[in-house]
């Protein structure tokens, strides 16, 4: 389970080092093997994935018809994105260029662990999505339950 938000720099090759408090968790639950990918729903963010969280959401999406514009979108985004990365001895993945650029991110940025896999935001994405509040219009249902 990853949790937590860390600053991060990326080098000038594109490269980011894992947090050390997650090197151990990416070594031995994901065997190393991770997946790198767009976020479709929000702009300045990529998704990084364990390799067999990767494989259970990438047959989820695959399976929806593509028939429809939205699922081919969500195919693009995320499978036909799709890059898989793994730790060099220094515990650096290289992030692919476009993925890089399409969100923005380039030496600063922020890695948060959200459970099954990482976000990777760009600094002023997260920066101006975390100075958003949540409305009171916008609390769901599921949410009224929540003791917070």
């Amino acid at each position: 389970m990853f949790q937590g938000e860390t600053a991060i720099t990326v080098d000038d090759k594109g490269r980011l080092a894992i947090p050390t408090a997650y090197r151990e968790l990416v070594t031995d639950a994901c065997a190393n093997r991770l997946v790198i990918t767009y976020n479709p729903f929000e702009q300045g963010c990529l998704w990084l994935f364990p390799h067999a969280e990767w494989e259970r959401v990438r047959d989820q999406v695959n399976a929806l018809p593509s028939v429809k514009a939205v699922h081919r979108a969500l195919q693009m985004k995320l499978v036909g994105a799709a890059a898989e990365v793994e730790p060099d001895s220094a515990a650096r993945i290289l992030l692919p260029a476009s993925q890089r650029t399409a969100a923005g991110i380039e030496k600063k940025a922020v890695l948060l662990g959200m459970g099954n896999k990482f976000e990777l935001w760009s600094e002023q994405a997260h920066l101006a999505k975390i100075r958003q509040t949540i409305g009171e219009d916008e609390i769901s249902d599921d949410m009224t339950d929540l003791r917070l």
